[in-house]
């Protein structure tokens, strides 16, 4: 029995993947992401990151000025070899441009949040929190989990080096005033 056939997005141009390739290669599984110009599969994802996304943008929906949006799952073109796809994220409300959008660009983008997974900690850790920054998105949310509750550290941009630095860690309530009012019970994940 010969072995199936791959497809020929498996196997990347010399150059790499640019981020409007992955608009256009047939069957690429969902939520694929394009770091480094290197196309990265999501595995599935547990629970807790399922719970904590939803508080998220439950909490961020509440909080959000009219000229902002909230968004999970969709990607964002940083350059031209980096694309990737935050948990959730905060637009500009003009950045809306219709319902077959698959992105957003990095100057629409006011916030960024990562839940980590084990599978890609190192990714939401550092790789790309380092490359949010460094296309100027001005906030960045990671989320832990820690004993089935979510602990969110918050960074703002420091615009004059490109690194984030930190405002806070957020245990039980996540409460803050930048990019916006916003306080969220992160107990409330036992309820969901």
């Amino acid at each position: 029995m010969a072995p199936p056939s791959l497809p020929d997005w498996v196997f990347p141009p010399p150059e790499g993947f640019r981020a409007e390739d992955l608009d256009h290669i047939p069957d690429l599984p969902a939520h694929t992401e394009l770091i480094d110009g290197s196309l990265v599969f999501v595995s599935p994802q547990a629970s807790f990151h399922t719970l904590a996304v939803d508080l998220l943008v439950a909490g961020l929906r509440r909080a959000v000025p009219a000229s902002l949006r909230v968004r999970r799952e969709m990607s964002i073109v940083l350059d031209a070899d980096q694309r990737p796809e935050p948990d959730v994220c905060v637009i500009a409300a003009g950045a809306d441009h219709g319902p077959e959008q698959t992105f957003y660009q990095a100057r629409e983008v006011v916030l960024t949040v990562e839940v980590v997974s084990p599978e890609s900690r190192i990714r939401d850790r550092e790789r790309k929190p380092t490359l949010y920054a460094r296309a100027g998105i001005p906030h960045f949310w990671r989320v832990e989990n820690e004993s089935g509750r979510p602990v969110v550290y918050a960074y703002e941009l420091d615009p004059a080096t490109r690194v984030y630095a930190p405002t806070g860690i957020f245990h039980d309530r996540l409460k803050a005033s930048v990019p916006f009012d916003v306080d969220i019970d992160l107990t409330e994940i036992d309820t969901l």
